[in-house]
C-alpha cells in the first residue's frame, strides 16, 4: 500500500525539520546534512556540464528581447533578478552567521567564500542553457522552474548513457538538496539575526535583560516566529512571494556595501572602491521595490484585484524594506560622510 503525502503534510514535515535546523548545534545536523548535499550538488554540476558538452543543445530564446518585456524595464529587472554568483546580500549573513564560525584559519575564507560565487555562477549560466533549450518555439514548457531544471538535465544526462529516468530521479533529488539547504541555512540565520535584533553590546549576561528583551532573544521563540512568516508566506504562493525576493536580497547586499565602507573607513583604511557598486544596488533596489508599490496600488485602486495573501503581504514587506532600507542607508552615509575614526568612537561611543 503506497502514502501520498498532500501539500500540508510536506510542509509541516519542512518546518519541522527547519525548527529543528534553527536551534541544533551546527554540528548535530546542519554540518554534516549539508557535508553529504555536497556530493550530491557537485555530481549535480559535472553531470549537467558534461550533458550539456556532449548535447550541444540549441537556444531556443533570443539574446536580446529589447529594453522592455511585458511591462518589466531591463533596468532593474536585470540586476535583482541575478543575485547568486554576482552580488547577493544572503551570501554575506550566510557567510558572517555560520560559515566565519566554521573555518579555522581566516585565510581559508577566500577559497570558501569566492570559491563558492564562482561556483554559483556556473550553476548559473547551466540555468541558462536549460532554460534557452527548454523554450521550445520560444515557449516555456508546463511545469514549476525545479521540475523544468531536473528534466531537462536529466534529458543531457541521458546522452552518456545513464538512463533518463534514473537520471530524473537524480536530478531531482539534487534540487531538492540544495533547496532544502538553503532553507535551513535561512531558518536558522533568520532566527539568530531576529535575535540580534533585540541586543545590544551592553546586555551581557540574562540579569541585565528585560522581560521582554528575554523572550524576543530566546531561540525556541525566535525560531517559532521567524518560521511562521514564513508559513504565512507559503499560503499564498511562490510566485507571489518571488517578485520581492530579488529587490529584498540585493537591498542587503547594498546596505552590506555601506556597512564595509564605514568600517573600513573608521579603521583609517581604503574603501572607495565599494562607492561605485554600493550607489549602484542602492539605485537598482529602491527603483525595483518603488515599482512594486506601484504595481500593488495599480491592483488595489484600478482593478481592485487584491489578496491580502499575496498582494497585502508584498505591500507590506515592500514598504517595510523602503522604510528600513533608507534609515540604514542615511545612518551609514551620515557616518561615511562625517570624520569619525575608529579612536573618536572608543574615545566618544555617542560620536
Amino acid at each position: 500500500m503506497s502514502y501520498i503525502l498532500g501539500k500540508g503534510s510536506w510542509l509541516a514535515i519542512v518546518f519541522v525539520y527547519l525548527f529543528l535546523a534553527a536551534i541544533m548545534p551546527m554540528w548535530l545536523l546542519m554540518q554534516p546534512r549539508d557535508y553529504l548535499s555536497t556530493f550530491l550538488l557537485i555530481g549535480m554540476i559535472v553531470g549537467a556540464v558534461l550533458g550539456i558538452v556532449v548535447a550541444n543543445p540549441a537556444m531556443n530564446l533570443p539574446a536580446f528581447s529589447g529594453f522592455e518585456v511585458n511591462g518589466s524595464m531591463l533596468f532593474p529587472t536585470l540586476f535583482v533578478t541575478i543575485a547568486c554568483g554576482a552580488v547577493s546580500g544572503f551570501h554575506s549573513l550566510v557567510s558572517s552567521e555560520t560559515s566565519s564560525k566554521q573555518v579555522k584559519n581566516e585565510k581559508d575564507m577566500l577559497p570558501i567564500g569566492f570559491g563558492a560565487m564562482l561556483i554559483e555562477s556556473l550553476l548559473g549560466v547551466i540555468a541558462l542553457v536549460v532554460v534557452g533549450y527548454a523554450a521550445k518555439g520560444g515557449v516555456m514548457p508546463k511545469g514549476t522552474p525545479f521540475s523544468i531544471f531536473a528534466g531537462n538535465v536529466a534529458g543531457f544526462l541521458g546522452l552518456l548513457g545513464i538512463p533518463e529516468h534514473v537520471a530524473t530521479c537524480i536530478m531531482t533529488m539534487c534540487v531538492s538538496a540544495l533547496a532544502l539547504t538553503s532553507l535551513d541555512s535561512v531558518a536558522r540565520i533568520g532566527r539568530m539575526s531576529f535575535q540580534e535584533f533585540f541586543m545590544t553590546d551592553t546586555l551581557d549576561n540574562d540579569k541585565e535583560m528585560s522581560g521582554f528583551t528575554k523572550i524576543m532573544t530566546n531561540k525556541y521563540f525566535s525560531t517559532i516566529f521567524t518560521l511562521s512568516v514564513g508559513a504565512l508566506l507559503s499560503l499564498g504562493g511562490y510566485n507571489n512571494v518571488w517578485p520581492l525576493f530579488g529587490a529584498a536580497n540585493q537591498l542587503l547586499s547594498a546596505l552590506v556595501l555601506i556597512a564595509l565602507a564605514v568600517f573600513l573607513k573608521t579603521t583609517n583604511r581604503k574603501g572607495f572602491m565599494l562607492w561605485g557598486p554600493m550607489i549602484m544596488m542602492l539605485c537598482v533596489t529602491f527603483t525595483a521595490l518603488v515599482q512594486a508599490l506601484i504595481k500593488i496600488f495599480k491592483k488595489l485602486f484600478v482593478t481592485g484585484e487584491f489578496a491580502f495573501l499575496t498582494d497585502g503581504l508584498q505591500l507590506l514587506f515592500a514598504i517595510l524594506l523602503i522604510v528600513l532600507g533608507f534609515m540604514v542607508a542615511v545612518s551609514c552615509f551620515k557616518k561615511l560622510l562625517g570624520k569619525d575614526t575608529i579612536q573618536d568612537i572608543e574615545t566618544n561611543p555617542q560620536a
